[in-house]
């Protein structure tokens, strides 16, 4: 590979910022760009050390500041690393990285350091996603989850796995490849015992998916009602900030808006909808529309009534549309400071509290309902858990192909054919963590990584 360097601290000004350089050249680079005031070469400092020096381009003298050597493979790529820091000014960091390419190396890529480690074998790809949501994570459920990742909760899951079947087809392809040997035979029930044992285990580690995605993603939560309810007003109190526009003006919100909330520790994918009623126009109409569609998406609905005005064909509209969505719903009766003539029966939502968002009344009494429905306590860290899309879908995959494998078995076909089954499951597994993966899939995953990591 090619010598590569970013600056891996974050743009902007600061204490200091870091450039990191990565490659067979970085230590013969640093040599060119860096002197120690012991006057040592970089590349013959003790390893793991930081040194004080001053930083070159050419002969002109840009910065000081301090160098540190990682001699692979015990660095986090694997190869030869150098890590200069300066002052985290924007000119001075980048005329440093610039003097740096003069030196001989490239611009690094997005995620290039990380994709380096995994290439490089220092990384499983389920550890090298987890980096990524370490740097995102916006909970400490989520920061928790991304280090069990990180830490190879999920990699020695499906090692074990992996390891499980690729021991129960060679049985089965030795017993069929030499018969005339005196080894112990595999019967179809037994191999049919371990197959049920491992498809039982994805089966239970495909079931951790969506409790890990709410958490990496937020509970998709959707702020429905009719129009002048205090939907857009909820939406700014749980955000604690003026996101969305408020107005006694009906047909204010035309489409939805959606934002993130942390909410005691829980993290919320807020969505206020457009109100639901008959649009007055084109437009509005197709807001509407949207927001039905939206809230059969919901994992989460707020609604939010007037609980001051009598109830009205709309209101029965809304309520009728919620009863067919199965996510967990809490009614809001709004505006509870002019009184309450809301008579509505209210018995299919699972909580039903009196709030007025000009007060905030009753936000409070709403923030404890969610952290009772969906607070922490309710995962354990201690076991693996998939975390993204793509590696549920190889995890689902390799589950259905045992179960052909299964099948065939049934059927009374020989061990070495339900193999063939057996190897498309253990094919799945390899994508799932990276030992047989396309080149595009890899491209994909780091492409998402900020340029430095």
């Amino acid at each position: 590979m090619n010598t590569a360097a970013a600056i891996s601290t974050p743009y902007g000004r600061g204490g200091i910022a870091v450039i990191r350089i990565v490659g067979d050249e970085a230590f013969s680079i640093a040599d060119r760009v860096f002197k120690t005031a012991s006057g040592v070469l970089p590349s013959k400092l003790e390893t793991n050390f930081l040194c004080y020096g001053h930083i070159y381009a050419g002969e002109e003298l840009i910065d000081e500041g301090m160098i540190v050597r990682f001699a692979a493979p015990r660095s986090y790529t694997g190869e030869d690393t150098v890590e200069i820091s300066c002052h985290g000014g924007i000119f001075v960091s980048h005329k440093v990285l610039e003097a740096v390419y003069v030196a001989g190396a490239l611009p690094a890529g997005p995620g290039e350091f990380t994709k380096r480690a995994f290439m490089n074998g220092k990384l499983s790809l389920s550890q090298a996603e987890a980096v990524i949501r370490v740097i995102d994570a916006e909970t400490n459920d989520s920061l928790r989850l991304a280090l069990s990742h990180a830490n190879g909760s999920l990699k020695n899951k499906i090692d074990e796995i992996y390891n499980s079947l690729a021991t129960l087809i060679s049985r089965a392809y030795v017993t069929t490849d030499y018969p005339e040997e005196d080894l112990s035979t595999l019967s179809a029930e037994e191999m049919k015992k371990t197959l049920y044992d491992v498809q039982g285990e994805l089966e239970a580690l495909y079931g951790t998916y969506k409790s890990a995605r709410i958490i990496n993603e937020g509970i998709y939560t959707v702020i429905a009602g009719k129009p002048n309810t205090g939907k857009s007003s909820l939406f700014n109190l749980l955000l604690d900030r003026e996101r969305a526009i408020v107005s006694d003006i009906e047909g204010t919100t035309r489409d939805f808006i959606e934002d993130r909330a942390t909410l005691d520790g829980v993290l919320f994918k807020l969505c206020d909808t457009a109100g639901i009623r008959d649009g007055s126009d084109t437009l509005e109409a197709a807001g509407i529309g949207r927001s039905l569609e939206i809230i059969n998406k919901a994992e989460l609905i707020l609604a939010v009534f007037d609980g001051s005005a009598p109830c009205d064909e709309r209101d029965i509209k809304i309520i009728k549309e919620l009863k067919k969505v199965s996510c967990p719903k809490i009614a809001l009766l709004n505006k509870s400071d002019l009184g309450t003539k809301f008579t509505l029966e209210l018995s299919s939502f699972d909580r039903v509290i009196r709030t007025n968002t000009l007060s905030k009344e009753g936000i409070g009494e709403l923030r404890r309902a969610l952290s009772d429905m969906f607070g922490s306590g309710k995962i354990d860290y201690s076991q693996p858990h998939i975390a993204n899309a793509r590696q549920a879908a190889s995890i689902l995959a390799a589950k259905e192909a045992l179960g052909r494998a299964i099948d065939a078995l049934d059927a009374g076909y020989t061990e070495d054919i339900a193999g063939l089954d057996i190897e498309e499951a253990l094919a799945r597994l390899g994508e799932c963590d990276g030992r047989a993966v396309s080149e595009d899939v890899v491209e994909r995953i780091f492409h998402n990584f900020c340029v430095g990591k």
